[in-house]
């Protein structure tokens, strides 16, 4: 997910890596753990900017995730353990803080979704990803000016 917002030429010939380890959670650990890496991601090219380790801007923005269904015929945002074990439909959203997908994955655990509970459900989706956006930005706000590539 994170590689979808890296500007491979100005990381240069590094590799880095992240490792998310879920110590405790209610569900949504997979959510959870990409909106936290890319705040971690964000971290660790401000260090390497900081030491002039990589030349511009790195990061071609913000990615966040979060999990939706549809739980006793409701659409739920951020399901927690029990939802999602009772959900007739689970999906993750992956989107990028310009608006744009990553990744969207879908399941009918009982009973199939039409294209209406589909949309509903990203609509869901997006309201919680860009809450995500701003509870990073905030984290993240003294060190996103010279890591960001400005639209």
């Amino acid at each position: 997910s994170l590689r979808a917002v890296i500007e491979a030429k100005a990381l240069g010939p590094r590799t880095i890596w992240i490792d998310c380890d879920v110590l405790q959670a209610d569900g949504g650990t997979r959510c959870a753990a990409i909106t936290g890496a890319c705040v971690a991601l964000a971290l660790a090219l401000a260090k390497l900017r900081a030491k002039n380790q990589v030349g511009g801007p790195v990061l071609r923005g913000l990615v966040s995730a979060t999990s939706v269904g549809i739980v006793g015929g409701l659409a739920c945002l951020d399901l927690s353990y029990v939802e999602d074990s009772q959900a007739d439909v689970d999906m993750n959203v992956v989107r990028t803080d310009g608006g744009r997908f990553v990744e969207v994955q879908g399941t009918a655990e009982k009973n199939p979704f039409s294209l209406e509970e589909m949309q509903r459900l990203i609509e869901l989706a997006v309201i919680g990803t860009d809450r995500l956006f701003e509870a990073q930005r905030a984290v993240l706000q003294e060190i996103l000016p010279p890591i960001l590539r400005k639209p």
